[in-house]
């Protein structure tokens, strides 16, 4: 794997990256508790065409972890900045879709065009009762330090609600169990001191940039609603379902999300 590069933040903080290719500038942000790796597949292909950066999310990977209040929004902006090779167009994934949004409200000079999976805003509704019973499952035995059933249960999301694990490829869930594992363990004894933008969904119906949502079809239905109402309060986006995902697509079946990928940059030209 090529090397990891990092850039300080404003606030001190240092944002570890990969950077890869050359052309105009694809950020990828990954999923909630993990990191660049989710991208591998991307990291491979669209360096072709692209410059392609995914960096780990402050608290994620080797990112550090923050100590005052921020924003990952506000992270992505000093990133672009300092590659000074913007405005970028930003591919994000669950927390990363949700981060790409934000960013594009907060700091629109910055955003060429949004792709987003899994998630529209920063502010998630969840009504299906799958989602957030899934996610609340996960803190009582990861605070009584069973990492492992903390794990299995998160990687619930990566099956979804309407498959077995079987139906994966077992690389799959295992990458999202290292990255997890890794990032916990970076938060054993800290505050979480995030934040997000507000209003984001009255503010999202006033994007002008080209949007786009990847839906995973096996993804839970708060998930692909989320996404969905984005694009739907958007004018101009288009929205485009891999059935056979949940809630990782570009994991999942990354030639067919590259293909779509690259489709949507090819529109932007």
């Amino acid at each position: 794997m090529n090397a990891t590069h990092s850039v300080s933040l404003p606030d001190g903080g240092r944002l570890a990256y990969r950077d890869e290719g050359s052309g105009p500038l694809v950020v990828l942000l990954h999923g909630g508790f993990l990191d660049h790796r989710q991208w591998n597949a991307q990291l491979q292909s669209l360096p072709a065409d692209f410059r392609t950066v995914a960096p780990d999310a402050r608290g994620h990977g080797d990112s550090t972890v923050a100590a005052a209040p921020f924003r990952h929004t506000d992270d992505v902006a000093a990133l672009i900045r300092h590659f000074d090779a913007g405005p970028a167009i930003l591919v994000g994934v669950s927390m990363g879709a949700a981060t790409a949004t934000d960013t594009a409200l907060e700091h629109p000079e910055l955003v060429r065009a949004l792709v987003v999976s899994g998630a529209g805003t920063s502010e998630p509704e969840f009504a299906d009762g799958w989602t957030a019973r899934t996610l609340a499952a996960i803190w009582p035995p990861l605070s009584a330090g069973d990492v492992a059933g903390a794990l299995k249960i998160w990687n619930s999301l990566t099956t979804g609600p309407h498959r077995d694990p079987a139906d994966l490829d077992p690389a799959i869930p295992a990458l999202i169990a290292e990255m997890t594992a890794k990032t916990w363990a970076k938060h054993t004894d800290t505050k979480d001191w995030s934040s997000h933008a507000e209003n984001t969904w009255a503010r999202a119906a006033h994007l002008s940039i080209p949007l786009l949502a990847v839906i995973g079809g096996a993804d839970s239905d708060d998930h692909r609603h989320n996404a969905e109402r984005l694009a739907a309060g958007v004018t101009g986006a288009r929205t485009v379902t891999i059935a056979d995902a949940a809630h990782y697509p570009n994991m999942e079946h990354p030639e067919e999300f590259d293909m779509i990928l690259t489709e949507f940059i090819d529109t932007l030209s």
